[in-house]
């Protein structure tokens, strides 16, 4: 055995360990920045906690693989008490890097429900948990308990917190295709992964549509006079990729389609997809269409977004 060669190795392992753990201290460093120390006579109340992609789930048990599936990088939790008031709940702050401005969108929108707020560039706030996103960042701030200074204090130090990131992001281009007639922005869903498109619209079991980290998909709900349907926009990486995803969806999902891709399903609903020939990596899907002119309208409509986005 060559010791020196075993000696190099030994020393270009640890480097490469030493620089990782250089990395995540200085982006614990940078993240630990964002968050102020006290807000309204809460303060810091222990120590702060880090995670990473591998120790997710010593935090978040059931819910790591949500975040995983959207690119989460970092995680710094910072809990804060009222010394003054001790019967006052403690507040605790979230601060996800999901390493991309459309993946914090993306794991905003899993969850949302309604209009959103003014806080970083989209926020939401349900009974003591305030949520937004902000550039690459995902912020929770919560108390498990609801009073008026909790309140307070909670929105308080998501203000700060927007504040402090001093970057801002994009949406997905994804969401520029959607047609705005009839759409329910609230409704909005964008993710990678089949597990993620089957907890907002079951499709199948296998994953007939190709999803994978590489891909993206937005999925919307349109309300028409005629009833709900829902739109799918999935973007793969190459035409032949968004090909092959399309004919296994036909065949699994819809095998007597027309030539347009266009049948009508079990419940009576009407389905149409397509490759978008504009956009080759692009399939459509339209689901639970109440008619066949109502699913095919909507494909249109997606051609002529496309049509203004990609002339």
């Amino acid at each position: 055995m060559n010791l020196s060669r075993i000696f190099k190795i030994t020393l270009a392992t640890l480097a490469a360990v030493v620089f990782a753990t250089m990395v995540q201290g200085e982006t614990a460093m940078r993240m630990n920045e964002l968050v102020p120390r006290a807000m309204h006579g809460w303060t810091i109340q222990g120590t702060d906690e880090t995670y990473n992609r591998k120790t997710i789930f010593d935090y978040i048990d059931g819910a790591g693989e949500v975040y995983l599936a959207y690119g989460f990088q970092d995680l710094l939790v910072r809990n804060f008490a009222n010394l003054d008031e001790p019967d006052q709940p403690e507040i605790t702050v979230e601060l996800f890097d999901m390493g991309s401005s459309e993946d914090a969108f993306g794991i905003f929108s899993h969850s949302r429900e309604g209009d959103e707020g003014e806080i970083g560039q989209g926020s939401q706030y349900q009974a003591g948990l305030l949520y937004f996103w902000k550039g690459r960042f995902f912020t929770c701030v919560l108390t498990k308990r609801e009073t008026p200074s909790a309140k307070q204090a909670v929105m308080a130090l998501g203000k700060a917190i927007a504040n402090a990131i001093t970057e801002s992001g994009s949406k997905p281009q994804l969401l520029n295709y959607l047609p705005e007639d009839g759409l329910i922005h609230q409704s909005i869903r964008y993710f990678h992964t089949h597990p993620m498109l089957n907890y907002h619209y079951f499709v199948a079991t296998e994953n007939i549509l190709r999803l994978d980290a590489s891909t993206s998909a937005v999925l919307a709900r349109y309300q028409h006079p005629e009833g709900k349907s829902y739109l799918l926009l999935i973007d793969y990486p190459t035409p032949a990729q968004a090909k092959n995803a399309y004919d296994s969806f036909l065949a699994a999902y819809m095998p007597d389609a027309t030539k347009m891709g266009t049948a009508q399903t079990e419940n009576g609903k009407w389905t149409s997809a397509r490759v978008q020939v504009g956009k080759p990596k692009l399939i459509a899907v339209v689901f639970d269409a109440a008619t066949r002119a109502r699913a095919e309208a909507l494909l249109g409509a997606v051609n002529k977004k496309l049509e203004v986005t990609h002339p």
